[in-house]
């Protein structure tokens, strides 16, 4: 197969090493990837929301399979695009539809389903321009810590998580009349607070059938002890020590299979990666939110612990035949560290040479996230330039290695924290 795959970050990086393995590929190319993604196919500058590039590009290199690593071009309408192409709509598309999307697309689309399917979640009320007093005369009253979601795509940042009313009532206004996060925040969802420990769960359902993927956490806040401003993700562990036993039937039975099937009952495309947000309280599983793709940097971890041939697994996907699929997990535990830039995620410089980056080894990665290729040279392009992920028999062991190797690689401006994992280490 000829296999396109569409975004630049770790994630895509990840997914590229894992397809680039498999015998089923013939040919990969990666649009726009990264300096990392060039050694396992080959980069195209397309952007991942410039649909008529992509399509020209698949119909003059026979593309076979397309893969949209990243929420946007999903979002966007991309397996729609495809299926609604004479030319195109042979290509199998892995991932939701537009209307499928949604679930990550709109805050309010994914309550409003999980309503429907009784799916467990924090209360919540939505509120735009229309109903802005209202909204404020909402927070007055709600009990604090409140949580404050855009509506639509903020790269990850979109939540806020306030602790006084005023704090709130600041936030809401900033979101909705100053627009903070852009046409994201013009609808704005408030949330109960949960109190917990999160983790995600991932699943690849070819719309009828469902595989779950191995677990993993995910650190958002830019500052150890999980302090600071939110992130895309500044490391992440797999799998996660809680997540077996009654607590995964608890997950499967009241929020997977609900969700899978009430997509099918309502009519609605989904071919893809479902990924769950969800949080512990007290043993209950409750949904924090859904994306419609693979989480980065939770990629970084859940992949190299998976041992199945993936484009073998998206051909399942495509001919709805999952159920004969058995998911095989590496028993090693995964642990990833996040090198970001000065600043982030807030204003940061870009084109500081990176050195010291080790070769891969068979229990060590690093996966390019912010980088680009300046002739012989790796500079940092993004806020989040690479993760390093180690494997090990014991998590302590895993970090520890992620932690020496983030400590070589050189760029000026790096930060990472050393606390991924901390609930996990005792002592």
């Amino acid at each position: 197969m000829n296999i396109l795959l569409l975004g630049s970050g770790g994630r895509e990086h990840a997914l590229a090493w894992k397809i680039a393995q498999s015998a089923a590929c013939s040919q990969l190319y990666i649009a726009p990837g990264n300096a990392g993604t060039a050694a396992h196919g080959t980069n195209v500058n397309i952007a991942v929301s410039d649909f008529a590039k992509i399509r020209d590009f698949c119909i003059d290199n026979k593309i076979d399979m397309l893969i949209p690593g990243s929420e946007e071009p999903l979002v966007l309408g991309i397996y729609d695009f495809f299926k609604s192409d004479a030319a195109l709509q042979h290509i199998p598309v892995i991932g939701p539809s537009k209307e499928g999307a949604q679930l990550e697309g709109s805050k309010a689309f994914a309550k409003q389903f999980m309503q429907r399917h009784q799916i467990p979640t924090a209360a919540y009320r939505e509120f735009d321009e229309s109903n802005f007093d209202e909204g404020v005369a909402y927070l007055r009253q709600h009990t604090v810590p409140i949580v404050l979601k855009a509506d639509g795509l903020a790269a990850g940042k979109g939540v806020v998580i306030t602790s006084s009313h005023d704090e709130a009532v600041a936030e809401f206004e900033e979101m909705i009349k100053a627009a903070k996060f852009g046409e994201a925040s013009k609808k704005v969802v408030i949330e109960q607070f949960l109190t917990g420990i999160e983790l995600s769960v991932f699943v690849l359902t070819d719309g009828k059938h469902y595989k779950i993927l191995p677990t993993a956490k995910d650190y958002k806040r830019i500052g150890e002890g999980d302090t600071g401003l939110n992130t895309g993700g500044m490391g992440a562990v797999s799998p996660v020590p809680f997540a077996q036993g009654e607590f995964m039937r608890k997950v499967e039975d009241h929020i997977i299979r609900p969700t899978v099937d009430g997509l099918a009952k309502e009519g609605i495309v989904y071919q893809g990666f479902i990924f769950f947000g969800l949080i512990n309280v007290d043993g209950e599983p409750y949904v924090i939110e859904y994306n419609c793709r693979m989480g980065d940097p939770e990629t970084e971890v859940v992949i190299p612990r998976l041992q199945n041939d993936l484009p073998e697994l998206f051909s399942a996907v495509q001919r709805q035949q999952l159920d004969a699929v058995q998911i095989v997990e590496d028993p090693r535990v995964a642990a990833t560290v996040m090198l970001v830039s000065k600043g982030y995620p807030e204003a940061y410089e870009k084109g500081k040479p990176i050195t010291e980056v080790p070769a891969p080894a068979k229990d060590q990665l690093v996966f390019h996230a912010g980088t680009k290729a300046d002739g012989d040279k790796v500079l940092t392009n993004g806020g989040r330039v690479m993760t390093v992920t180690s494997l090990a028999g014991d998590l302590q062991i895993a970090l520890a290695h992620s932690r020496q190797t983030a400590e070589n690689i050189q760029f000026e401006g790096k930060y990472y924290r050393r606390d991924i994992g901390y609930e996990f280490i005792s002592g």
